[in-house]
């Protein structure tokens, strides 16, 4: 009866101990759980950023081996505001083509990347708010200028092949002649052979484009649905999110946004702030 007794209290105390343990385990777990992605940077002391290294004006590397441009001044603002420094910022440079998956493989916490905000892109990682709107453009010489659409019925517009402009103007506007191209360069240099009234792009590459050729003009400026350039994050990632969204809101409010858009795109885009998200 001694025996049964003494191993039925070694038996019972084992058992409060790993309940103990158990227990003790769980609240760790739960806690580090609570923890939200933001708390945990803070944590770290360093937020990874995925950013362009080669692609001025938004994101590229100078001769000095610091990352520049319109994309990093932002991305500095967001660390200034979560660490109280603006040099608490790992920089992963990216390509267009891996972003996506540089944030789904946890390579970086946040793209700023001058990242086209798509339905597709949507469905594998969450876009915070905008900061900079895209659209189309004609640019034409400046003597003959083209400022409506309707003027180019009958006409020769030039494009790029499977491009925006391409897609757009061949399901809206089979009245119009397109001849098509393969580069840029080809399609710049046959609107200065004239052999096209008008050369359709994006925006924001037609007014540096004009910047550097004052014989032209883009007379119509913004045609066709506009495409947000906007911050992503990890999908499901709710505490990033908010905080991003939070900062985009506060740069625009407080005119850093706007500061950051004259320091790196005034010199090449001209006044054009139609390019930021309002």
């Amino acid at each position: 009866m001694t025996l049964n007794t003494t191993l039925k209290t070694l038996f019972a105390s084992a058992v409060a101990v790993f309940a103990l343990t158990a227990c003790d385990n769980a609240s760790n777990t739960n806690a580090a759980a609570a923890k939200d992605s933001v708390a945990l940077l803070k944590e770290k002391g360093v937020i990874r950023i995925g950013a362009f290294g080669d692609k001025p004006p938004f994101g590229y590397v100078d001769a000095n081996g610091k990352n520049q441009g319109f994309d990093v001044e932002i991305a500095k603002e967001i660390a200034n505001d979560l660490f109280g420094s603006p040099d608490k910022i790992e920089f992963v440079l990216t390509e267009a083509a891996n972003r996506v998956e540089y944030l789904k493989s946890n390579k970086v916490d946040l793209i700023l990347a001058n990242f086209t905000q798509t339905p597709s892109r949507a469905e594998v990682v969450d876009f915070a708010s905008p900061y900079m709107v895209v659209a189309l453009g004609v640019v034409s010489p400046k003597n003959a200028p083209i400022t409506d659409i309707a003027q180019l019925k009958g006409q020769t517009l030039l494009v790029n092949k499977g491009t925006t402009a391409d897609a757009y103007f061949s399901k809206n506007h089979p009245e119009i002649t397109l001849l098509k191209f393969d580069q840029n360069t080809e399609t710049f240099d046959a609107l200065k052979d004239g052999r096209g009234v008008a050369l359709a792009h994006d925006n924001a590459l037609l007014w540096a484009w004009a910047k550097e050729n004052p014989n032209f003009d883009v007379a119509i400026g913004n045609l066709g649905p506009q495409e947000n350039i906007a911050p992503a994050v990890q999908k499901g990632d709710k505490a990033l999110l908010d905080f991003i969204n939070k900062e985009i809101a506060d740069l625009k409010a407080n005119g850093k946004l706007k500061a950051a858009y004259q320091k790196t795109l005034v010199p090449v885009y001209g006044e054009k702030e139609d390019l930021l998200a309002k």
